[in-house]
């Protein structure tokens, strides 16, 4: 079997697997750790624009990946948006977030490891899911140069590659020969990400899967009082 094969196109099931069932182990047997595990309360100088830089960054380019490639390419095709433009809207709105979550994750990446009290009370699956997290984004950023290289040439022909290889494996049919198609940094990339989904399970990125959302949504809280009115 050849690395290609082996990263992509057994990799990403042995990735997904252990999300899913490792997640719902976790749920089911550690509840207690499922949590965010805030550091906030340790210290929470500049904590506030670091966190909102990272998770608006990381929650837009999440979906800018969902929208790019598992949607199905004829929906863009069909709103009248070319590969080309698409490739290009990819492009900017990659900068824009990637550059709000590398701000955002390089202050957060700091604190953790040089702010003492927050240090100390990190495990060492918090402070390898940040680094690593941190290097997916820059070898996602890295690829900017090539995508641009790409469009100015009007050829989104890596794009397209990468599309088809999630939609094989989404439907159950790997064709990783499409990833010898795309320069070795998208392959990088990939890879990193797809380990993201791999130990998923293990760090405190479990919360996401539970993210109240429903607070916003709650009804109002009805507070009484036993003092008597005048």
């Amino acid at each position: 079997m050849s690395l290609t094969n082996l990263f992509f196109g057994v990799y990403p099931y042995i990735a997904l697997t252990v999300f899913v069932i490792g997640s719902w182990i976790r749920y089911d047997n550690e509840q207690y750790t499922w949590k965010t595990d805030s550091s906030q309360l340790l210290s929470k100088q500049g904590m506030m624009l670091a966190s909102n830089l990272f998770h608006v960054g990381v929650i837009m380019i999440f979906f800018g990946h969902f929208a790019g490639l598992v949607l199905p390419h004829g929906l863009w095709l069909g709103l009248g948006i070319s590969d080309l433009a698409h490739q290009w809207i990819a492009i900017i709105a990659g900068v824009i977030f990637g550059i709000m979550c590398l701000v955002g994750g390089s202050m957060l990446w700091y604190r953790r490891m040089y702010n003492p009290r927050v240090r100390i009370n990190s495990r060492r699956s918090d402070v390898f899911i940040i680094t690593w997290l941190m290097a997916t984004l820059i070898l996602g950023l890295l690829t900017v140069p090539f995508s641009i290289g790409h469009a100015v040439k009007g050829d989104p022909a890596v794009m397209l590659a990468l599309a088809e290889w999630v939609k094989s494996i989404l439907l159950l049919n790997p064709q990783p020969e499409l990833m010898t198609k795309v320069d070795p940094i998208f392959r990088a990339h990939i890879f990193f990400g797809m380990t993201v989904f791999l130990v998923f399970p293990f760090t405190r990125l479990v919360h996401i899967l539970t993210a109240p959302f429903s607070y916003l949504t709650r009804a109002y809280q009805i507070v009484r009082t036993k003092r008597r009115l005048a």
